[in-house]
């Protein structure tokens, strides 16, 4: 899906273009599908969630008990 923007005379300014341009992107719907195919990852496994989650809860456990004893 290509977009193309050409000058409608010699005169125009690049302004004009750049906005005609960025008119068409936002009107065509490319970029709400480009940034959702950037983000998508792979769904993870239940075992790496808890894991990742036991992780967190000992990362967490850690900072406070570091925080109690006033070494930031």
């Amino acid at each position: 899906m290509a977009i193309k923007v050409t000058r409608k005379d010699q005169g125009e300014a690049n302004e004009n273009i750049i906005r005609r341009f960025n008119r068409k992107v936002l009107q065509s719907g490319i970029m709400p599908l480009a940034k959702s195919q950037l983000r998508f990852s792979k769904p993870i496994s239940k075992r790496e969630r808890r894991r990742k989650a036991i992780l967190r809860e000992i990362r967490k456990a850690e900072k406070t008990e570091r925080i109690k004893l006033g070494l930031k």
